[in-house]
């Protein structure tokens, strides 16, 4: 019974075990430990465990460690395929005043958000491996590209916009409520203006 719900598991995530969801499904740390001995896995950080034929999800793993981080800046453009190229470096945004200290490794931008902002526009998006994480959505990467400009490369911040005024499923509606609420309306329609 239990190697049936751990096979499950896996299965849900593309080949990963986390012990805290096999926990939360009712079987025992030591259960967990033992299936991935028994069955060749790799601990791939503190509680999970990967397949040896699984490509390495380090947006997946990362978040599963840190349950605080959204997936933002040039990451979340990335994500959502408003830029051509892969990010050079992981971004993330955490609640103000948290201590990242721990995750703040080489090719790692940390961005804090207050706790009115935090979790404005977040969803979940499969990561190039499929695997579900949490990211800002397309609206509020529109805006923070456009608040923080300058962080941008001329052409990534090019690329993003003109991805973006081209979808045909693109929300001004909420863009601008985005917009308005993270105080850069005036600057966010200037591109509606001149893109729609």
């Amino acid at each position: 019974m239990t190697s049936e719900i751990l096979s499950e598991l896996i299965e849900k995530n593309n080949g990963y075990l986390l012990t805290s969801k096999a926990v939360a499904a009712g079987v025992s740390k030591p259960s967990v430990l033992k299936y991935a001995r028994e069955h060749d896995m790799e601990k791939v950080a503190h509680g999970i465990y990967a397949l040896d034929d699984v490509w390495p999800d380090e947006l997946f793993v990362l978040q599963e460690r840190n349950k605080n981080i959204i997936y933002s800046g040039e990451t979340a453009l990335y994500l959502h395929g408003l830029t051509d190229r892969e990010y050079s470096q992981l971004c993330f945004t955490v609640p103000t005043g948290y201590n990242a200290t721990h995750i703040k490794k080489e090719n790692k931008q940390v961005r804090y958000a207050n706790a009115e902002t935090l979790e404005l526009g977040t969803c979940e998006v499969p990561s190039s491996s499929g695997n579900m994480v949490k990211a800002y959505d397309r609206e509020r990467c529109i805006c923070d590209l456009i608040k923080d400009r300058k962080k941008y490369e001329i052409q990534t911040f090019q690329t993003a916009i003109k991805e973006y005024m081209a979808l045909r499923d693109k929300n001004l509606t909420r863009l601008i409520d985005y917009a308005i609420r993270l105080g850069v309306r005036d600057e966010v329609m200037k591109y509606v203006e001149v893109m729609v």
